[in-house]
């Protein structure tokens, strides 16, 4: 990966190794980092502000929606899993957030604007590379000020829960006290 021994391709100019470390101990974990896929450069097309969205879209396909109610099919491809052949992490959570965020859409107005204020996800299953998943959102309470969005992901060929979600978001502008 990198041109030198020991040398990762996702060390940067700026990536100073203290004198503490050994060596090898700091060799090792940068070739771990190389592996797990973090110095794969991200394609200049995605590399900018707010590109995930569209870029986590080309895998999900929307069953059915109704206010209230979104049920989605996710398709786990490559760019989006890990090295470990599974669906990241971090995919599930962004996932869940464009879910959980177009849910609430269909129940609050457009002119509110909505803050994401808390979010947690129960990872109970690994989804394999190329597996889909069937996700269901929907609004548990939605308010004045704030709204809830509870969401289910469930593997396709086996039907067990792989994800289980809660988003709190809360509609701005908040009322005056």
């Amino acid at each position: 990966m990198g041109s030198e021994e020991g040398e990762s391709s996702c060390a940067s100019p700026w990536l100073k190794i203290s004198e503490e470390v050994d060596p090898a101990a700091a060799s090792a974990v940068l070739r771990l980092v190389d592996q797990m896929g973090a110095s794969t450069a991200v394609p200049p097309k995605w590399d900018a502000r707010g590109t995930y969205d569209p870029f986590f879209r080309n895998f999900i396909t929307i069953l059915h929606i109704r206010p209230g109610r979104i049920y989605i099919s996710v398709h786990a491809k490559p760019p989006i899993c890990n090295a470990y052949g599974t669906l990241h992490g971090g995919s599930v959570g962004t996932l869940s957030e464009i879910l959980s965020t177009a849910c609430a859409r269909t129940v609050v107005a457009e002119d509110k604007e909505l803050f994401l204020g808390e979010i947690s996800i129960s990872y109970m299953s690994a989804t394999p590379v190329n597996e889909e998943v069937l996700a269901n959102a929907s609004i548990v309470k939605s308010g004045r000020n704030l709204t809830v969005v509870a969401a289910e992901f469930k593997l396709k060929k086996s039907g067990n829960m792989a994800y289980s979600t809660r988003a709190t978001f809360y509609n701005m502008p908040l009322s005056s006290l």
